[in-house]
């Protein structure tokens, strides 16, 4: 163990650093907005400017008795939306039809909105923005496999606090949210994305004969069918397709039973009904990020009695001429404090919304004032009470908002500043400076008063003005920023780069290895060159339009050293074919990965039928439906070829079993594809065993085959008189057992994918001979050669997207998750969407740096030592860590430049994450591959040592 310390200290050490600066950096960037524990009461409006509604009432009238909102999750606005609002019509538009219809028919009861959600828009996140009325926070993201229960006060809890009475089925993130805050409440496991009926079919059975019943005041019930058809299927799908039309049936039916039970005296006289999303998606079923496609999703409200226009004044819709349609706006920020005064509950203590006029003029009715412009008197005076009512809850929804601004920036740390609170202090007075004489009016209606619409809108534009600044205020400031952590982050982060090259330079100093001398000129230009290509890949990072297109930028840099190989083997007359194949390699990763980026763009006709890029590739030819289905087993061949050629070559003992084992996985492997074939329809043959049994034995193979390699290391001498052999053999099995696993996940690509990183690691291998022949005409460790490692770096960051993924949370493969299980356990379905999403480069990219040692021709017969073989694996992972660290660290930097960027929550702050992440995992990697390889290593030093005395 000793050994082994002596040079995996310093991957501790590096570790433990990173850690120290990540979460440094972190608390300084993304700190969370801070909560309050604060809660409104009826009480408090006694404290404000405003009128009390009426002794029997709380902060304003209740307008609705009861209240059904029905959520369909990853609703996208085109789904409701006629299809004449758009250029091109759709197959999955005009699905909903009986939206259209009943907005078509009766356009002052029922209302389509175009709602805009604030990213990130994961369903946590507009949960709890919809219930709150507060802005999202990113670092929730991460709490959308878990999310924790809301402390800060919400339209739920003051429902509850109220004495309402709530029932909820479907999505079960609501009970998580709101635990006991439901009399009644049907949940249903939610992250199985495979499953699109279990869910939906919960609220069908539960939500029809609920509407019947008079124990509940406010009904959700929220579908996610059709978030998982998007999820596995894509929009543009059948499935899809189908959701859309079970629902419309649904929503037809829950309609007419309102409709039959809307008369005077009957249940639903008063009830007010919601469809929605929280969220939209692409085209490809992602969301989580900013685009419009996500953010953009819509609600549709329909009141049941018979109610005038809105007043064009305060009318936002635009209308669809041919058909006289109108669809209006919506902030999805106003939803909490708009449903609070139709339910006349306070408002949310931490709501930064504005009550909407148009869907509050829903349920509470207004006046036509183009009547009171022809002069009627009586409709003149029904329209002011109208305004009038609707300034009084305008003025509780500026001073609730006021009061929290005030609260909040006298208990958060940092707040706002002096300037944005005095601006917001400016426009609350003016918005009040006519409220003594709105309030006469209000309070002395019935006496002969002159009042005026003019000075009434004048007064709701003061309003508006306020609460519009306040939001956009937020929006842009909210994050509180703190410098001196993330100041104190990146400089431990620069500390870590230090430790990386005192870490080599130790190394190399106590074991008699030179470092590159300037008087080497060859080693310097290696040397330059590749630390230019580490640079040009950090300073990419800096710009968005780069991060968007990493891929691409890694693809060029690795071709470009490609190039410059071609180069020394055309000086040598050497290697060739090596030289031409890695270079005809990045041309197919170059293919590749705008495969993954026709995903990420949501125009891939590619993602039709999977997530895997083979399994769509032009369904409609034969020809390549039959490639699409024999290439990939046939490379599973060829993997299982190699492997065998291992065992008779040089594997013996346990190693030996454990490549047996991944043999026989890649057989399992194989027999479950041709059970979700097309052609070959085993399917019914093999019910049951292909989707859930098979994977399960990969996996289990695959435990069994790390816990014998675990064993092996803890209990078994290890061989040291051919040291080359037994640390090729030890690559060999960690690959092996790591890769059934990994390919699985992956999809048929993955075995595609595994072929071409072996040839590109031969390649890459062979070619560093070359180089430093051609540098200074000898093969030794005596110098040090950054340049393939850099190719090896660049190799691993094209087969992340290479592999249909991205800096993006969007770009997670959720389905991979779910690969031999339908039920959801968080951690079992962390760890397998972690392996898939970091398999190819992160784990095996970080074991197969033992190639540069391992392959048995690849050093010189005179070097026989076994420690300078350690310390050439030792400075590889260093370099390795180096360059992942360096290109971290330019992240954080891009981060903290750009915090104030319009993308900063979109792209900046999820590539962050995602670095940081890859980075920690990286040096995992490197610590277990350091006790792996470097196990035993005390006596061979020792003896090493002992010899050169």
């Amino acid at each position: 163990m000793r050994g082994w310390w002596r040079l995996g200290k310093w991957t501790v050490l590096i570790m433990f650093l990173h850690i120290i600066a990540i979460l440094i950096f972190t608390k300084g960037f993304l700190l969370t907005r801070t909560e309050l524990p604060h809660s409104s009461q009826c009480s408090d409006l006694s404290q404000s400017p405003c009128l009390s509604s009426s002794s029997s009432s709380c902060w304003t009238k209740p307008a609705v008795d009861r209240l059904i909102i029905i959520v369909l999750d990853a609703l996208r606005f085109d789904f409701v939306a006629p299809s004449s609002f758009f250029e091109q019509k759709q197959p999955w538009m005009d699905k909903l039809k009986v939206l259209q219809r009943v907005a078509l028919k009766n356009p002052s009861s029922a209302k389509i909105f175009k709602a805009i959600a604030d990213p990130p828009t994961t369903s946590l996140q507009r949960l709890k923005g919809l219930t709150t009325g507060a802005l999202p926070t990113f670092i929730d993201v991460g709490n959308s496999f878990g999310a924790p229960a809301i402390v800060e006060d919400n339209f739920i809890k003051q429902l509850i606090q109220n004495g309402k009475r709530v029932m909820m089925m479907g999505d079960d993130t609501w009970t998580q949210l709101f635990p006991n805050h439901f009399n009644k409440s049907y949940p249903y496991p939610s992250f199985n994305v495979k499953d699109l009926d279990t869910v939906d079919n919960g609220c069908i059975e539960h939500l029809v004969p609920s509407l019947y019943e008079q124990d509940w005041d406010v009904l959700i019930a929220h579908f996610l069918g059709v978030d998982h058809a998007g999820h596995i299927y894509g929009v543009d799908s059948v499935p899809m397709i189908e959701k859309l039309e079970q629902y419309n049936i649904i929503l037809e039916e829950v309609i007419e039973v309102l409709q039959n039970q809307s008369g005077p005296g009957e249940l639903h006289e008063n009830t007010l009904l919601l469809v929605m999303g929280d969220h939209g998606q692409t085209l490809n079923g992602d969301h989580g990020g900013g685009s419009a496609e996500e953010v953009e999703t819509s609600i549709f409200a329909m009141s049941f009695r018979d109610l005038p226009p809105m007043p064009s004044d305060f009318d936002s819709s635009s209308c669809e001429a041919a058909r006289n349609i109108c669809i209006s706006s919506i902030q999805q920020l106003d939803f909490a404090v708009t449903v609070s005064s139709l339910f006349g509950v306070p408002f949310p203590f931490g709501s930064i919304g504005r009550v909407n006029p148009e869907l509050y003029a829903l349920a509470v009715g207004t006046w036509n004032v183009e009547k009171y412009k022809t002069g009627n008197g009586q409709d003149q005076k029904k329209l002011e009470e109208w305004m009038q009512n609707y300034i009084n809850v305008l003025c509780v929804n500026s001073w609730q908002v006021k009061r929290y601004i005030d609260v909040y920036s006298a208990l958060s740390v940092i707040g706002f500043s002096s300037e944005d609170l005095f601006h917001i202090s400016d426009l609350y007075t003016k918005a009040e400076e006519n409220w003594s004489y709105t309030k006469n009016l209000l309070l002395y209606k019935n006496e002969s008063f002159d009042t005026s619409l003019p000075d009434l809108k004048r007064q709701i534009d003061g309003y508006f003005n306020f609460l519009s600044y306040v939001a956009e205020l937020a929006r842009s400031k909210w994050t509180d920023f703190n410098l001196k952590m993330m100041g104190t982050g990146i400089g431990i982060m620069l500390l870590s780069l230090y430790v990386h090259f005192l870490a080599i330079k130790k190394v190399n100093k106590s074991y008699g290895v030179s470092l590159p001398s300037s008087r080497d000129s060859g080693i310097s230009f290696g040397l330059i060159f590749a630390c230019f290509i580490v640079v040009i890949r950090a300073c990419s990072l800096l710009s968005n339009s780069f991060i968007l297109g990493e891929g691409k930028v890694a693809n060029f840099l690795l071709a470009t050293t490609g190039i410059m190989s071609l180069r020394y083997s055309f000086m040598k007359k050497k290697m060739l074919l090596e030289a031409t194949i890695f270079l005809l390699l990045t041309f197919i990763l170059r293919i590749a990965i705008e495969v993954g980026l026709s995903k990420q763009a949501a125009t891939s006709q590619f993602m039709n039928v999977s997530s895997s890029w083979m399994r769509g590739i032009s369904i409609s030819q034969p020809v390549w439906a039959y490639m699409a289905e024999i290439v990939p087993i046939l490379a599973l061949m060829i993997l299982g070829y190699f492997l065998y050629k291992a065992i008779s070559s040089c594997c013996w003992g346990i190693p030996k079993y454990v490549i047996l084992g991944t043999i026989l996985s890649y057989l399992l492997i194989a027999l479950h594809w041709a059970t979700e074939s097309n052609i070959l329809n085993l399917a019914y043959l093999l019910k049951g065993i292909g989707k859930s049994c098979i994977p399960r034995t990969i996996y289990a193979i695959g435990l069994g085959q790390l816990s014998l390699l675990a064993f092996v290391q803890l209990f078994s001498k290890e061989d040291t008189s051919n040291y080359k052999g037994s640390l090729f053999v030890k690559m060999i099995s960690i690959l092996s057992a790591c890769s059934s696993t990994i390919i699985l996940l992956l999809g048929k690509q993955g075995a595609l994918v595994a072929l071409g990183s072996i040839v590109a690691g031969y390649c890459i291998m062979r070619l560093e001979g070359i180089e430093r022949h051609t540098f200074n005409g000898a093969v030794g460790i005596s110098s040090l050669h950054p340049l393939p490692v850099v190719q090896w770096s660049l190799l691993a960051v094209c087969l992340f997207f290479a592999t249909g993924h991205w800096c993006a949370f969007d770009g997670l493969r959720y389905g991979a998750a779910f690969i031999g299980f339908d039920e959801f356990i968080l951690v079992r379905q962390a760890i397998l969407l972690t392996i898939d999403t970091f398999g190819f480069s992160h784990i095996l990219s970080v074991f197969g740096l033992a190639l540069f040692v391992a392959w048995p021709s690849f050093f010189n017969q005179t070097e026989h030592r076994r420690s300078l073989f350690s310390i050439k694996l030792f400075r590889i992972f260093m370099m390795y860590g180096l360059i992942t660290a360096t290109t971290v660290t330019a992240t954080i930097l891009c981060v903290a430049i750009q915090r104030r960027h319009l993308m900063v929550w979109g792209l900046f702050a999820p590539k962050f994450v995602f670095d940081v992440f890859g980075l920690i995992l990286t040096d995992l990697l490197i610590f277990l591959a350091s006790i792996y390889y470097f196990s035993g290593e005390e006596d061979s030093m020792q003896c090493d040592r002992g010899t050169e005395e």
